[in-house]
């Protein structure tokens, strides 16, 4: 995730000690299924992202930022089900894909 103006966003985080939470929008690949939420980025580059579905699934996970622009996560929704995803980010908007159970999504964030 690191491009110039996440690095900048992260180094003024971590000058006050703090966090930024982004919206998240996201559906299954089959389009059957949508999702909306938060991500919240500590300066620590860690994160917590929180969503809910059309379908009343409430899913929760945590995600690291790797070096380059990206990074990668984990989460578990109420029903069990959950997987892992990526993402790409240019500082405050981005993008990633992942699987819920065996469905693959989409979402974007920013």
């Amino acid at each position: 995730m690191w491009s110039l103006s996440a690095a900048a966003a992260a180094a003024a985080l971590a000058l006050m000690g703090g966090s930024i939470t982004l919206p998240v929008h996201g559906a299954t690949v089959r389009g059957d299924e949508t999702f909306a939420g938060t991500a919240t980025a500590r300066s620590g580059g860690t994160g917590t992202i929180a969503l809910s579905s059309s379908h009343g699934l409430r899913c929760r996970g945590t995600f690291a930022y790797a070096i380059g622009r990206g990074g990668t996560g984990t989460f578990r929704c109420s029903n069990g089900q959950g997987g892992p995803f990526a993402f790409v980010s240019t500082g405050t908007h981005g993008k990633g894909s992942g699987t819920v159970g065996r469905r693959k999504f989409r979402f974007t964030f920013g």
